[in-house]
């Protein structure tokens, strides 16, 4: 919502003069335990797109140009870009739900919420229909979900000539959507934690990344988001 977008702006222009690459980031991740294996892109186009990221955003973080790095590369293929993306974010977002696992409890976070006006109901697997659920069973459903959707051939194809089904952008929108309610969730109820473990710099990139992807692919309804 717009309490979470602006806690992140906010803070991002606190650390803009010690804003730091994605690798950094990320290695602060890795110091930290994750939820889940990594997932890696394994079609050999998107390992090549997945080092263009890495390269694109070492090369325009430091100057505060977040936005260029989700652009599509010229010649390259929309969908094939929103792929290895969307592993990059499941990844982000294991790593950084990881971090704050310990106090993101069944005790401390008895709804899947991002406040009194944002409440998240699970639906899928056992779930047959939207039920309430703490935040730490829906986000682990949550992760469980994406993490076979991008590991079904059918959606995310492992073969490099075997092409995306008609309806992939519309499948991974739900993606994008659930994801968004995770970081939802960490603003609004564990930023405070964050910061004192050192990591709001890195959550606060991440997040905006992500964001920047969403908006210009226009992945989440703009209402998701309000």
């Amino acid at each position: 919502d717009k309490k979470v977008e602006a806690i992140a702006e906010e803070e991002a222009k606190a650390d803009k003069q010690n804003e730091r690459t994605m690798d950094e980031a990320f290695s602060f991740w890795d110091r930290n335990k994750t939820v889940r294996p990594m997932k890696q892109p394994k079609k050999n186009k998107q390992q090549e797109l997945q080092k263009t990221i890495k390269a694109t955003m070492k090369a325009t973080l430091g100057g505060g140009e977040l936005r260029k790095t989700v652009k599509l590369p010229p010649g390259e293929d929309v969908n094939e870009w929103i792929a290895v993306n969307t592993v990059h974010f499941y990844n982000a977002a294991n790593m950084i739900y990881g971090t704050c696992s310990d106090f993101c409890t069944d005790a401390s976070c008895k709804v899947m919420s991002a406040g009194p006006k944002y409440e998240y109901l699970w639906k899928g697997g056992s779930y047959k229909k939207p039920t309430r659920v703490s935040a730490p069973i829906y986000i682990d459903n949550m992760l469980n979900w994406v993490n076979d959707k991008i590991a079904d051939p059918s959606l995310f194809p492992v073969e490099d000539d075997v092409p995306f089904p008609k309806n992939f952008k519309s499948k991974v929108q739900q993606i994008y959507k659930r994801l968004f309610r995770l970081y939802a969730h960490i603003y609004y109820s564990h930023f405070e934690k964050i910061r004192a473990i050192g990591a709001n710099a890195h959550l606060n990139t991440c997040f905006k990344h992500f964001v920047f992807f969403i908006q210009e692919f226009k992945l989440v309804d703009p209402q998701e988001m309000a």
